[in-house]
């Protein structure tokens, strides 16, 4: 794939990082618990996307982390925004074009699950792509699906998570265009479809991120019951809260999680 990003700031191109994470909605407590930050808007460089939603600040941070170099993404943008799905993973062939190998995925996400409560975090083991999109569109670019997130991360991952005490699910993402919530009708076709959790993002980066052979692996905050199964309505603030008040918990595993696999 020829590279598609001309001008990258120097201090992206020189940052020597392999590992990248992308954070999700209400998640920005983790880069704030780094120090030693370098802080590249992504309107700086050019052709990136530029997301509006509230809790993603749009911008790269290069940090350390147990004396590694990681890559900070604080914020990404959506499909239901008016990006194509080769547009909102553009971020992902940046990452790919400096070196990054491994990337971590973070998002905000419904549970369909009534034994995933929420305030807790669920690793994914697959998912669902039920947007209709693909970043591989546009040629026989017929890259193997069959483990989209990795083993090995996932065994490290929850050997610390056992260690530390937290509880960390493990199930499937459904992955819908959005930007409305999904109908209890919806929810329940999700639920029979195999699907544990749904929200609107990280699917066509984890695609887009395999078939340039990274290393993928990913996680949901479960910020809120699916519609059907609880009381009253959902929206965007209760989202984003839900997610900084169970940030904490992911700071702490990939703190510890993350010297073993930089």
């Amino acid at each position: 794939m020829p590279d598609e990003f001309s001008k990258i700031p120097a201090a992206l191109k020189s940052c020597n990082a392999r590992l990248a994470i992308v954070l999700g909605s209400g998640l920005g407590p983790f880069a704030e618990s780094l120090n030693s930050q370098t802080v590249i808007p992504y309107g700086d460089i050019p052709g990136l996307p530029v997301s509006k939603v509230p809790g993603h600040a749009g911008r790269f941070l290069v940090t350390e982390m147990a004396g590694h170099p990681i890559l900070i993404a604080q914020g990404r943008v959506h499909l239901y925004e008016g990006w194509t799905s080769g547009e909102v993973t553009r971020s992902v062939r940046l990452m790919h074009q400096i070196g990054i190998t491994t990337l971590i995925l973070t998002n905000a996400a419904g549970s369909a699950n009534p034994e995933f409560p929420p305030g807790e975090w669920m690793m994914l083991s697959d998912h669902l792509n039920l947007t209709g999109q693909t970043p591989l569109h546009g040629g026989p670019n017929f890259f193997d699906m069959s483990e989209v997130y990795s083993r090995d991360l996932r065994t490290a991952f929850r050997s610390q998570a056992t260690r530390l005490g937290m509880p960390l699910h493990e199930g499937v993402y459904a992955a819908l265009p959005g930007p409305q919530y999904e109908t209890p009708a919806e929810i329940r076709m999700l639920r029979t479809l195999g699907a544990d959790a749904v929200g609107m993002s990280t699917v066509p980066e984890a695609i887009q991120a395999r078939a340039l052979g990274l290393q993928v692996c990913a996680f949901s905050c479960l910020t809120n019951w699916g519609a059907g199964l609880s009381e009253g309505t959902l929206n965007h603030e209760e989202v984003s809260e839900t997610g900084r008040h169970a940030a904490n918990a992911l700071v702490n595993l990939l703190h510890a999680t993350l010297p073993e696999v930089s």
